[in-house]
Formats: structure tokens, C-alpha cells, sequence
């Protein structure tokens, strides 16, 4: 064995251990760690920040792209925000423990079906220190111990971060190795991990395509797939054109680097003279590029003509894919073939094109009248999230707490045998 699959083969022995106490440990217990872990973040914000800078410049030495940097700075507000996201943790329900039915059968036997922590979680990631602090906080709330391997350029930022949260983690009584990080940037590290089947109950990815197919291919662990986010708005012919332009334009511009932003507008051809020009213009003022099909092209003769890949492109850019049609039938056409399953969203004052729409969309996430960019933990109510899954097995959509738990069945009887 080598000393790298050693070192982390021990890190998921200790983080076996500590799920085991962490899965005994009262909702009390678990908040005191999670306010005592926001308190934390904030008294070392400092340090945090010294960490990132850090981690910025490295980046803009390696050429990462604007979209990546954001993704990867932090300031006090979003500091703030992370330890808000912790508090909210704490306020919610914990959902170990909860009894989510029960029934008794013929023979007396008394059948309980209950939420228990998976075990051990581990959480490969690119870009955002945020999620260190969302992951840790969901998990140790929903009685998991988790794993963290971060990108390699937020190495500083996770580390910081982390170690801010265990010493906080450990002032509540409970384990350090309930949170641990994976300590090298080598990607034999994250190989090993994805491997550990026995030690390790899941793998979960959050960041691009890449990252996501290499988990997906290399893991034995299981592995709960989180999807790039190609989301689509359909400006549908009885829209209120106002309320289009507003959803759209919060859809694509107010963050654009991340999973829920729009990346293709679909527009009716009924109301496509009376709002493309305008839409795009404002769009334009943003300065976003518009990647349009032909017709859009004859509405805003500025667009850059639309290849075929960018219909299936997750820009998390200030670009934006455009494409006229002529029913509800040919954008939903395009959305499921086109789309990532991610977030999806009709703009239409009808109320039978509301109910085909959500009904025939296949996303883990349907919109009506509102912006895509609300597909998001903190927004569900959550507190937090680990990621938005766009698979169908477990968990879909902003994976929460119930979300981090499966189910164990109770059985009480009085010395029934079968025969």
C-alpha cells in the first residue's frame, strides 16, 4: 500500500469512528457545534481572507478564467453569508431519528420506517471555499461525517476554513474526524477515495462537467450526481412581456458563473418582434453576448450566429443563447433534449401552458414565472446545500438534510416466528 492510499485510508477509518459517535449525538449537541462553527467563521474571517488572496493570485498566475475566480473569492459578505447558512442549519429540523411511517401487521409485528445518517460522505469540489462550510454543516447536522478534497486552487481558502471549523466542532464535544479535509492537492488522492468501498458510503461532485464524468467513471463508491446547469427561460406567447424582461435578465446577468443562471432564452415567435430587440438591448448594456438562431439574428442583427453545440453549452458566462419557436411544443422539445435536467423556467400568464410545462419538463427543478437562479439551498429554505443532484435515484434537486439520510426499518414484535 502506498503511503498516499495509507494516509487516506486512515483519514476514512477516522471518520468511520467519528460518524458512529456523531450518529448517537443529540440535535443539542449537533447545534452547539454548528453555532459554535459560525462563530468561527467569523471571529477568523481574517485569516480566511489572508488564505484566499492567496489562492486568488495563484490563480491568475495559472490563467484560470474570470468565471473560475469568481466562483473562488471570498470577502466578509460572503463570509457572512456561509455562517448565516450555518445558523440556519441549526435551526432546522433534525431529521435523524424521524419516523416517517409506521404500520402493524396481521401477526402483531410492528413495522417502523426511519431516518437514519448515511455514514461517511465524501464531497469532491472545485472552485468554491463555500461549499467547505456547507458541506460540513449539513453533514454533521444530518449525523454524517464528511470528507473534503476541494480544487487545488482553493487549497488555502479550504484549509483555513476547515480548521476554523473543526477547532469549533471540537468545543461542542464532538470528534475533529467528523470534519476532515484531504491534505495534497494530488489527484491520486481523490482516486483512492473514490475507491474506498466499505470505509466510505458515498461520493458526492459538485463542478463541472469534467469533474462530475470523472467521479462518475472512476468511483466504486456510490456516487450521487450533481449536473452542469444548461437551464433554459421560454418566454411564452401570453407572457407579460415586463415580467419576461425582469426573470430573464436576473436569470442570466445577476451571477452568471454559477449552475442556476440561464444560459438559453427561448422566445414564442408570436412576441418575439416585440420583445427580443428590447430584451436584447438591455442584455446588451450588461454586455452580454447573444449566440442567436437565425431569427433571432433578423430581430438583433448584432448576434453572433448560434453553432449547434451552444444549444448545449453550460457558458457561466455573460453569454446567451437565443432561439425563436413556434409553439409550447417545440421549447419543451428543445428544453429535453437540449437541457441538463437542471432548472427550467416558462414565463405565461396561462394557466394550461403553467401545468403542461411543469408537467412535461423533465428537469429537477420547473419555474413558473420566476427565475432560475432561485434553485439553491439557502433559497428552498434549506440553510445550505451539498449540491443540486439531477439524477433520479435518491435525491433530485438542492440535496438538503433529508436529503444526506437514508432509512433503516424497525421491527417490534412480541416473539412472532414465521412458518
Amino acid at each position: 500500500m502506498s503511503d498516499l492510499l495509507q494516509q487516506i485510508t486512515e483519514q476514512a477509518r477516522t471518520a468511520r469512528r467519528a460518524a458512529m459517535t456523531l450518529a448517537q449525538a443529540s440535535t443539542a449537541v449537533k447545534n452547539q457545534a454548528l453555532l459554535a462553527m459560525a462563530d468561527a467563521l467569523l471571529a477568523d474571517s481574517a485569516r480566511i481572507l489572508e488564505a484566499n488572496g492567496e489562492d486568488i493570485r495563484r490563480a491568475r498566475e495559472r490563467g484560470l478564467s474570470e468565471a473560475m475566480i469568481e466562483r473562488l473569492t471570498l470577502n466578509e459578505k460572503r463570509i457572512s453569508a456561509m455562517a448565516e447558512g450555518i445558523r440556519q442549519v441549526a435551526s432546522l429540523p433534525d431529521p435523524v431519528g424521524e419516523v416517517m411511517e409506521g404500520w402493524k401487521r396481521p401477526n402483531g409485528l410492528e413495522i417502523l420506517k426511519v431516518r437514519v445518517p448515511l455514514g461517511v460522505i465524501a464531497i469532491i469540489y472545485e472552485s468554491r471555499p463555500n461549499v467547505t462550510a456547507d458541506a460540513a454543516a449539513l453533514c454533521l447536522k444530518s449525523g454524517n461525517a464528511v470528507i473534503l478534497r476541494g480544487g487545488s486552487e482553493a487549497f488555502q481558502s479550504n484549509q483555513a476554513i476547515t480548521t476554523s471549523l473543526v477547532r469549533a466542532i471540537e468545543s461542542a464535544g464532538l470528534p475533529a474526524e467528523c470534519v476532515q479535509m484531504v491534505q495534497t492537492t494530488d489527484r491520486e488522492a481523490a482516486t483512492h477515495l473514490m475507491r474506498l468501498n466499505g470505509l466510505v458510503d458515498c461520493i458526492i461532485p459538485r463542478g463541472g462537467a469534467g469533474l462530475i464524468q470523472t467521479v462518475m467513471q472512476t468511483a466504486t463508491v456510490p456516487v450521487i450526481e450533481t449536473g452542469v446547469g444548461n437551464c433554459h427561460t421560454y418566454v411564452h406567447e401570453d407572457a407579460d412581456l415586463q415580467m419576461a424582461s425582469d426573470v430573464a435578465f436576473n436569470a442570466k446577468v445577476q451571477r452568471c458563473s454559477v449552475c442556476n443562471a440561464m444560459e438559453t432564452l427561448l422566445v414564442h415567435s408570436a412576441v418575439a418582434e416585440r420583445f427580443l430587440p428590447q430584451f436584447a438591448e438591455r442584455l446588451k448594456a450588461a454586455g452580454v453576448e447573444i449566440r442567436g438562431c437565425e431569427r433571432t439574428r433578423q430581430l438583433v442583427p448584432w448576434a453572433v450566429p448560434a453553432t449547434e453545440d451552444d444549444w448545449y453549452t453550460e457558458y457561466l458566462a455573460l453569454i446567451l443563447a437565443v432561439k425563436v419557436v413556434d409553439s409550447l411544443d417545440e421549447a419543451i422539445a428543445h428544453i429535453n433534449h437540449y437541457g441538463s435536467r437542471h432548472s427550467e423556467a416558462i414565463i405565461t400568464r396561462s394557466l394550461d401552458a403553467a401545468r403542461r410545462f411543469t408537467r412535461e419538463v423533465d428537469a429537477a427543478c420547473v419555474y413558473v414565472n420566476a427565475s432560475t437562479r432561485f434553485t439553491d439551498g439557502f433559497e428552498f429554505g434549506f440553510g445550505a446545500e451539498i449540491g443540486i443532484s439531477t439524477q433520479k435515484l435518491h435525491a433530485r434537486g438542492p440535496m438538503g438534510l433529508r436529503e444526506l439520510t437514508t432509512t433503516k426499518y424497525v421491527v417490534y414484535g412480541d416473539g412472532q416466528v414465521r412458518t
